[in-house]
């Protein structure tokens, strides 16, 4: 750093720090959602299986009526709400993690266990999880009802849903 730098910086003046309490540095955030994607479970036999995975929030956002909740979801459901945010908000969508053609293919023409396989099913957690939080902490998709479905309810009714906004409790 040159000393003209060093004279200019000097110069910039700054606003006094606060001191924060010890109850201020304690308390909750002000507002606050943590969403993670834990225990993956692969459920049926031969072409039939399928892994689904526990999606937990936590939040203290008034637009979501439950403040904790758990439940399970497929992959087929984050292609869901993917296509419905598509759809309906104004928001660009994240990509989901890929599907792994290669791996879908026919265990015979395989030598490990394709899309069941343990490294597998984490790398696909992690970029779930990455998605869902991408899409969750967008306020603009905070109002989708469709976000709101596949985070607090137990099933998505796909027959029954209706897209729209949510409005604050």
């Amino acid at each position: 750093m040159t000393t003209s730098d060093t004279d200019n910086r000097r110069g910039i003046l700054r606003l006094p720090a606060r001191p924060i309490s010890l109850e201020d540095r304690y308390d909750p955030p002000a507002n606050f959602l943590e969403i993670d994607i834990v225990n993956p479970e692969t459920h049926g036999f031969g072409n039939k299986r399928y892994t689904d995975y526990e999606i937990r929030m936590k939040t203290n956002l008034p637009v979501f009526r439950l403040k904790e909740c758990s439940v399970r979801r497929r992959y087929s459901d984050f292609e869901w709400l993917r296509k419905e945010l598509e759809r309906d908000s104004k928001i660009v969508v994240p990509p989901l993690p890929g599907k792994a053609w290669q791996r879908q293919m026919p265990g015979f023409l395989r030598r490990d266990d394709g899309i069941f396989e343990d490294e597998f099913i984490e790398e696909r957690r992690k970029g779930l999880e990455q998605f869902i939080n991408k899409v969750a902490g967008h306020p603009l998709a905070q109002n989708e009802r469709s976000l709101h479905v596949f985070l607090q309810d137990t099933t998505i009714d796909h027959n029954s849903y209706v897209p729209g906004k949510v409005r604050n409790s």
